[in-house]
């Protein structure tokens, strides 16, 4: 069953609020720019409406996954602060005196009630249109990039950050207790994830067995985000990848193991469009999608600004077709030129490599054909044979016993040599400049809400992460120019 969560129930202490919570205070700030009644609306229908016990409001769990993402805390400490930090009893509207709920609720309300929800679409459409009522955003351009997040389940990057988490611990422990340093265990040397577990097991039993040490909030607060770290990594032990990660190329020589999420944003820095991908596509082919999705979300857009990804022919047709101008530098790689409909080649920017339909990276390129000498150039990627002699997708792409496997296109094209033109003007120029932004705002995501790293296993885990980074993050930008 479910109620309808009501403003801040009668209490004798409601006035602690106005006395403790400042006006500038970010929470309160947030309360009074958005009615959340959206995400009942939402969840409704994923909670049964006559039977059972009565569930938590959705509004106050979603508040605290909200909190979570804000103060980048632990279910627990997300948890213990709403009870005594009156900012978070006065976001999650309850009395000061009102009880909070077990942690362990918030673990299924992500899987029982946030499943199967189009969560990341939602709270940006949400925002937006707050930014749009607000007269916030004025431009009609969008800046367009992917940055990439990596799996919880590389076996090395786990260890990684396990390492951080416990050391993070240890720095906050010798702060308050320099002499502890002779009761900590044994440092794990080895890139074995199973003796760092243990390692950070018995770290966790050590401390907790000293009180004086353990009940110290700051320590308490590491503790938990440890504990956390180490539960999630063992109960995901036996998985020997995230079944949709995927590997992706930050360059030609370095590679990532996770997801890619494709966003566009206002020249104002509001998020309008994201998409969550596994890590090997390619940024280019997500341009329709962002494009629609910003302009549903209210956007009147008539430019696209973005790096050499997002100037490939069939962006370039999608975007004449609708009067709009593409800011992309050209790149003669992503010029595809005559290419079959069933090829499902896609380029990879930062790499400067075209990525097969199975994900693989073509190893080395060459040109063909001579410049400015009546046939067009073309550009040949050649892959590794050994691993299309084996690949489940080899019907109609490798020809067995072939001793190369190559992919051509065309770097010349009446689309391509109007955009050079338009490369040269002003506008061009003076858009390209904005570009930056967007570099800033991942930075913010990753650096600020632990964007950089999934905190949980599969895509639709991650779309959730997504959802909650963005809606942060345009909140905040949204109170910042009001």
């Amino acid at each position: 069953m479910l109620v309808l969560q009501s403003k801040i129930q009668f209490s004798a202490y409601l006035e602690l609020y106005e006395l403790i919570v400042p006006k500038d205070n970010l929470l309160r700030k947030i309360n009074e720019l958005i009615d959340f009644s959206f995400i009942y609306d939402e969840l409704l229908d994923k909670y049964c409406s006559n039977n059972g016990r009565i569930a938590e409001c959705p509004i106050k769990m979603f508040k605290y996954l909200l909190l979570k993402t804000i103060y980048a805390i632990s279910d627990v400490d997300v948890v213990e602060r709403s009870l005594y930090d009156m900012s978070f009893k006065y976001f999650l509207e309850m009395s000061p005196e009102q009880a909070v709920i077990d942690p362990s609720s918030l673990t299924k309300f992500r899987k029982l009630r946030l499943k199967d929800t189009d969560l990341l679409n939602l709270l940006i459409s949400k925002t937006v249109a707050i930014a749009i009522e607000k007269g916030i955003i004025k431009s009609k351009s969008i800046i367009v990039d992917a940055t990439h997040s990596l799996s919880r389940s590389n076996p090395n990057s786990a260890l990684d950050v396990l390492r951080e988490r416990s050391k993070l611990l240890r720095k906050t422990v010798y702060q308050f207790d320099d002499e502890f340093k002779n009761q900590m265990p044994q440092k794990n040397t080895e890139n074995d994830l199973d003796k760092e577990l243990a390692y950070c097991k018995e770290l966790e039993k050590r401390i907790e067995d000293e009180p004086s040490i353990s009940a110290i909030p700051a320590v308490k607060e590491k503790l938990n985000l440890l504990k956390e770290t180490v539960e999630d990594t063992t109960e995901n032990l036996t998985l020997s990848k995230d079944a949709d990660a995927k590997i992706g190329h930050k360059s030609a020589e370095s590679s990532f193991f996770g997801y890619k999420t494709h966003l566009a944003m206002s020249e104002e820095r509001i998020i309008t469009a994201a998409v969550v991908t596994s890590g090997e596509k390619g940024d280019g082919p997500e341009l329709p999608k962002l494009l629609e999705m910003s302009q549903e979300n209210g956007i009147d857009v008539d430019t696209i600004i973005g790096d050499a990804a997002y100037s490939g022919k069939e962006n370039l047709k999608l975007t004449t077709q609708q009067n709009i101008k593409i800011v992309a530098r050209l790149n003669p790689s992503i010029t595809q030129g005559f290419r079959r409909d069933e090829d499902k080649f896609d380029y990879n920017k930062d790499a400067d490599r075209f990525v097969c339909p199975a994900g693989y990276l073509a190893i080395r390129k060459a040109r063909q054909n001579k410049k400015n000498v009546g046939n067009n150039q073309v550009d040949t990627y050649y892959f590794d044979v050994e691993k299309c002699k084996s690949c489940v997708l080899k019907e109609g792409c490798y020809k067995q016993g072939a001793k190369t496997k190559t992919y051509s296109v065309s770097i010349k094209s009446e689309l391509h040599q109007g955009q050079m033109a338009f490369q040269e003007t002003e506008y061009y120029k003076e858009k390209a400049k904005h570009r930056y932004k967007i570099e800033a705002k991942n930075s913010e995501l990753k650096n600020v809400h632990g964007y950089d790293r999934a905190i949980s296993y599969g895509i639709a885990n991650m779309q959730m992460q997504g959802a909650m980074a963005i809606f942060t993050v345009n909140l905040k930008r949204i109170l910042k120019l009001m």
